[in-house]
Parts: C-alpha cells; structure tokens; sequence
C-alpha cells in the first residue's frame, strides 16, 4: 500500500500596477519570494502599466478580467497584490475574482504570524494584524450596508460595523494587557 505524502500547496495568482516609480520586475520576484514563504506556489504573473492604480479596483477593466479568466483556468485559490489595497478595491476585486484577495502588507503579516515562536512574538504578530484589520473594517462587503434611509437611522449594516469594531477593538485592548502583563512577568521573574 503506497501513502501519498503530498500536501496541497495553494496557488495564487501575482498582480500588480507598473507606474513607473520603481522596478517592477524586481518588485513582483519579491513578491513571488513573498509568496512562496507564506506557502503559495505562483500560478502566474499578471501586471498593467497605468500610471496610477485605478480607485476602485487598482486594475483597468479590460486587465481585470484577464486577470479573473486567468484565475478560473489555472484553478487558483488567490490573487496577492503587489500594493497596498484599500477595503474598497478588496471588496470589489473579491467580486469579480470569486477569490480572496491578499495585499503585500497582509501577506508579510501572514510570514510574521507563521514564524512567529515566542509567546511575546506571536502577540506583537497579532496586535499588528489587529491594528490593521481594525483600520480596514469600513465597507467591508455588502453585509455592512445601510439600510432605511432619513436622518438618524441605522441600518443592521452600521451595527454589524461597530460589532466587528468593538470585536477588533477589545481583542486589541486585551492583548496589550496581555502582552504587557506577560512583559512584567517575565521582569518579575527576572529580579526575583
């Protein structure tokens, strides 16, 4: 009897907006560097020239769905971008796409969190995801819409928001005091 030993490795697509302002190619082998580190395997690279990323969906039309047809045909599991995206483009690339969008900050997180050893490592890795999620919650998704109209009402979507706030939020606040107290027990250790 023969055991496949094989473990699946995700595979994403690469993307990014060449404006000019530094060397591309050198950028998207980083990023594929990156990847591969958090435990992609790339499937391809898929870059426009523009000389700005477009608001909504950091990518032309026409380049965007070359970008979701190559994605349906190589079958993979994510598109990282090689750029900081705002909550928007996220939202919108995740709809065209129909796969998770990762930008290169919440990828290098991702390594960070990975490799983290310590218990000290790994909350500083957590309060860094945290803090960045907690800046990212605004128009995540349709589900945060407002519903009802007039002045003074609030929709489920505004309470769903402020949920997930004060979700992020506590988490944050809780694990400063554990990180702090974890801090302060360890000097205490230290000077007994």
């Amino acid at each position: 009897m023969y055991e496949n030993d094989t473990q699946y490795t995700p595979l994403a697509v690469l993307a990014g907006v060449d404006t000019g302002a530094y060397d591309m190619d050198a950028s998207m082998e980083e990023l594929r560097e990156l990847a591969a580190s958090a435990g992609y395997e790339s499937a391809g690279i898929l870059t426009q020239k523009r000389p700005e990323p477009d608001a909504a969906t950091c990518l032309g039309a026409g380049r965007l769905e070359e970008l979701a047809e190559f994605v349906r045909n190589s079958g993979a599991d994510a598109v990282i971008f090689d750029h900081e995206l705002s909550p928007l483009q996220i939202r919108n690339l995740e709809q065209q796409l129909d796969r998770p969008v990762i930008d290169r900050t919440m990828l290098i997180l991702d390594i960070f969190a990975q490799r983290a050893v310590s218990a000290e490592g790994k909350l500083q890795v957590e309060l860094a995801q945290l803090k960045y999620r907690l800046g990212r919650l605004a128009g995540l998704g349709t589900s945060l819409s407002r519903l009802g109209g007039g002045i003074g009402t609030r929709g489920p979507g505004e309470k769903k928001l402020e949920m997930d706030r004060s979700l992020v939020f506590s988490t944050l606040i809780l694990r400063q005091f554990l990180n702090t107290s974890l801090v302060a027990a360890v000097f205490a250790i230290l000077r007994a």
